[in-house]
């Protein structure tokens, strides 16, 4: 770049002005600156931790230092323009070839810093059309404003102390931040949550709640004639009505996973910032719940999804009791409807080759079972695992998200647990359904499995040998 005396910008604004327009310059660089069979929560509650502070780079900032960008109105003259630079002692300015009515500045002598006054002087002429700081960006990392997005190693694993404890290894994640230079998710989306319910009224959960626009909320009517009243969030399978409030907190935190609102200035940040999750509550407050509660709610998510809404994923954060035919065929049922069913492979630290744990060890193409990760790239002590069974390992150690604060007294905690490795890779499903939304169920499943992270201590452990990588999902090359 090349500075230009005030009387050559004169100049050179005449000169392009009869061409049509008022002459540029070149952008200075920033500098770099119910039944018999009972199911259990698959989750470890953890002490709750004060949030990690560390600071989060915003996407652009305001340097005044760095001068401003000026755009010029179609009828401005030359002359005029002249008269207002040197009237305001403007230093430098730089033409840009081919926006021939923009122009940068720099500010006088001995200001370093552009006052809201000098930039409103500059606003309120007439040949002005507006004026703006000269941004400084920094490459995109994508990272929400969400202030305690730094508590979830899982996101982003820069090293930073877990729950105040020893630091994990950096770059032990699930690849999100770079997944979000992609997308961010789609509210076309839906995610059904099958556990304890959701707190739909949650300040990180409410925006992206799914809802039954075919149901007036709270009129005692079954407004859309599917068997439940008031059936507006979803589907209560213990209380069989249509409110599927949580009353544990496990739901709400595998909700949170998936899509906790991001960059919304509150609390944590989802795997999606946007997706609609659909709450289906067949476990109760104790965390237990039957067979036939569970087929209930799978037949739930499979009506809407004949009804046109697009419920795509299955979040599956349970376990226990022994096989069952009939939850066999439903999940069969719901791959037919082209649905994926991701479950949690189990806390019992057991082998699922010899042991089986329904409901992740059933041998259905769209199930997808889930080992637990922790944050220095080891299979968690108490998680299950497989070398046939069990496909690919996620975060599940000490993962910060949502829970009620009706029931802990405050919004969010830490869990462990294959029950929060699942809703991970639930949530990931949902970010690669939101940049190809005609993904098949079998090539859905197909690309989260190929695109792990290969993991030594995986190896020989899981199908895939390794942990999720939601970027390479997303066909991000070099994560």
């Amino acid at each position: 770049m090349r500075p230009s005396t005030l009387k050559h910008l004169a100049l050179g604004c005449a000169v392009i002005a009869a061409a049509g327009g008022i002459g540029l310059m070149r952008r200075l660089p920033a500098p770099k600156p119910r039944g018999a069979k009972f199911c259990r929560i698959e989750a470890r509650p953890s002490q709750h931790q004060v949030p990690y502070s560390a600071s989060t780079p915003t996407v652009a900032e305001r340097p005044e230092s760095y001068g401003f960008i000026i755009k010029y109105k179609r009828t401005a003259k030359p002359g005029v323009i002249s008269r207002m630079l040197e009237e305001l002692n403007v230093r430098r300015s730089y033409r840009y070839p081919h926006l021939p009515l923009f122009a940068f500045g720099m500010y006088p002598e001995g200001e370093a810093q552009a006052t809201d006054a000098f930039l409103e002087r500059l606003r309120q002429h007439p040949s002005v059309e507006y004026v703006e700081p000269n941004y400084v960006y920094r490459i995109g990392d994508t990272r929400p404003d969400d202030p305690s997005f730094a508590e979830q190693w899982g996101h982003l694993n820069e090293g930073q102390p877990i729950k105040g404890g020893q630091p994990g290894i950096p770059g032990v994640d699930a690849a999100v931040v770079s997944a979000w230079d992609v997308t961010t998710g789609s509210r076309e989306v839906v995610v059904a949550v099958i556990d304890t319910g959701v707190d739909y009224a949650h300040e990180d959960l409410a925006d992206n709640m799914w809802v039954n626009t075919r149901e007036i909320p709270n009129n005692g009517i079954d407004d859309d004639g599917n068997g439940i009243v008031d059936d507006y969030y979803g589907y209560n399978a213990v209380g069989n009505n249509g409110n599927p409030l949580d009353d544990n907190g496990h739901g709400t935190h595998c909700a949170g996973i998936i899509g906790a609102k991001g960059d919304n200035g509150t609390g944590i940040a989802g795997i999606n910032w946007d997706v609609r999750l659909m709450a289906l509550k067949f476990l109760d407050a104790n965390g237990r719940g039957t067979l036939n509660d569970a087929l209930e709610c799978i037949d739930y998510a499979i009506a809407m999804k004949q009804r046109g809404v697009n419920v795509r994923v299955l979040s599956n954060s349970w376990g226990g009791g022994g096989y069952s035919r009939a939850l066999e065929e439903a999940i069969r049922t719901a791959n037919a409807n082209d649905i994926l069913f991701v479950a949690a492979a189990g806390n019992s630290g057991t082998n699922n080759d010899r042991i089986p744990h329904y409901p992740a060890s059933y041998d259905v193409p769209n199930v997808l079972s889930v080992a637990a990760l922790a944050p220095n790239d080891n299979l968690a002590s108490f998680s299950c695992y497989g070398k046939k069974t069990v496909h690919l390992a996620a975060p599940g150690v000490d993962v910060y998200s949502t829970v009620p604060v009706t029931v802990f007294g405050q919004g969010y905690k830490h869990f462990s647990g294959t029950s929060m490795a699942t809703p991970y890779v639930a949530g990931a499903a949902a970010l690669v359904l939101a940049r190809d939304p005609k993904l098949s169920v079998t090539a859905l499943k197909a690309q989260l499995l190929r695109s792990v992270t290969p993991v030594a201590a995986l190896e020989g452990r899981l199908a895939t040998g390794g942990r999720l990588n939601i970027a390479r999902a997303l066909g991000v090359r070099g994560e």
